[in-house]
């Protein structure tokens, strides 16, 4: 199926203020970019580069003064993310190499803090995606999801001594506690269809069976589109925008996610 997503931000700058942006999802085996359209207002030089993640990655000087970006995307993606119970768990000597940095303890994800916890969440269940399960399972019965008051960025271990949490430390303690297994796990931010209330998103993914799988603490299950703009160890490798110097307001951030009935032409 295609979605159109959009995103909308509104910012009040005091002086010029360099800007890092990650807000371009890229084409990929789970993804294919069909269309994308991304104003600056005003009109700025931009570099875009891509991060040892393979995010495309943008950098600006914004003037003093209003500044908004405004970037919207058709992209077509499966009706929902793939689910494959009793997908293997794969030792560390045979996995890719590119998926070792997954595997370490990171600034909001202290794997190295979860072993005993991990281990006593999945008693009993399949070494694997099943165990990921049994991690996301306990993640929904045991916080509150509680959109839009996520202020600032929780850690696994900050999270877990509270009971509500927002989608991003939600992905943070799950990440957390699959690396405490030696399961790969990373932090995706993006798009999804069926969100409620409508923003940005995060939830996470496992690599399990030679694959990445994704999760999402947050929902009852994996249904509905998804559109990934960046992946990272944790949230400090995947903000949307990063300024730099004095601080700025955002002032407005609308997202929008619809399903298209036909491709775009």
């Amino acid at each position: 199926m295609w979605l159109h997503a959009s995103c909308y931000l509104e910012f009040k700058i005091p002086v010029d203020t360099p800007f890092l942006l990650m807000l371009r999802p890229r084409s990929g085996w789970q993804q294919w970019v069909g269309r994308e359209q991304y104003v600056l207002s005003p009109s700025v030089p931009v570099v875009e580069f891509t991060d040892p993640f393979g995010n495309l990655c943008q950098r600006l000087v914004a003037p003093a003064g209003p500044f908004s970006i405004r970037t919207t995307v058709d992209v077509e993606c499966a009706e929902g993310a793939d689910i494959a119970p009793g997908a293997y768990f794969i030792e560390v000597q045979s996995l890719p190499d590119e998926v070792i940095p997954y595997l370490l303890p990171s600034r909001y994800c202290e794997s190295d803090r979860f072993s005993r916890m991990a281990q006593e969440l999945v008693y009993g269940w399949s070494p694997g995606y099943d165990q990921c399960c049994a991690i996301v399972d306990y993640i929904r019965r045991t916080f509150q999801y509680a959109p839009g008051e996520g202020v600032d960025t929780l850690s696994a271990c900050e999270v877990n001594a509270k009971k509500k949490a927002v989608c991003r430390d939600m992905a943070h303690l799950g990440i957390a506690c699959c690396r405490a297994l030696s399961i790969p796990a990373r932090l995706v931010v993006g798009y999804l269809e069926t969100l409620k209330p409508m923003d940005l998103h995060a939830w996470f993914e496992a690599y399990v069976g030679g694959r990445w799988y994704s999760f999402d603490p947050t929902q009852d299950d994996m249904q509905g589109g998804r559109i990934a703009i960046a992946y990272g160890r944790d949230a400090a490798d995947v903000a949307i925008f990063t300024q730099f110097g004095e601080a700025v307001e955002l002032s407005v951030m609308e997202v929008q996610v619809q399903r298209l009935s036909e491709p775009p032409r």
